[in-house]
């Protein structure tokens, strides 16, 4: 077994480059994400570092290089949740899935999603990502709602699992 030395800190500008080629080789690889565009790095920063709804995110360090990162965005208008609610997604790199790094992101990303008056995280997962289920439901997220048949962005419909932790 590998032993990853991890450490978890804020997302900075400077962590785009690296995000993104951790994003797009999950995408490349497909089968756990709803994207199936690559990012460049001006979205990238846009979408997970500098996004005006950014509750907080974060980026793993393992051994020098990043592992993973999870971020946090409020729920908008057009995701009809109620307020309080928030968004969150992780990405852990393709070689280190089960090596605690989605637990220690995630650590970080519920104190600081308290401390942001967030009440309820939402996880929307892809109904035939095994892993991403079981890592969410093994933090303590409980189902609550089915989307069937969500067209991914090529057309392919895919059933989407509603996932929420109640922080308060």
């Amino acid at each position: 077994m590998i032993m990853l030395n991890t450490r978890v800190r804020p997302a900075v500008s400077g962590d785009a480059a690296q995000i993104t080629r951790l994003l797009n080789t999950i995408i490349d690889a497909g089968g756990t994400t709803a994207y199936q565009t690559p990012f460049d790095v001006d979205k990238m920063r846009h979408h997970c570092i500098n996004r005006p709804d950014l509750v907080c995110s974060h980026v793993a360090i393992s051994n020098g290089q990043l592992s993973g990162f999870q971020y946090v965005g409020w729920a908008t208008s057009a995701d009809t949740m109620p307020d309080g609610w928030a968004m969150i997604a992780t990405f852990v790199g393709l070689d280190r899935g089960k090596m605690g790094i989605g637990q220690k992101l995630f650590s970080a990303t519920r104190f600081a999603a308290k401390a942001a008056g967030v009440q309820v995280l939402d996880a929307t997962i892809r109904g035939d990502n095994v892993g991403g289920l079981k890592y969410y439901g093994g933090l303590g997220f409980t189902d609550y709602a089915e989307i069937p048949n969500l067209p991914l962005a090529d057309g392919t419909p895919v059933t989407r699992i509603r996932k929420k932790l109640m922080l308060t």
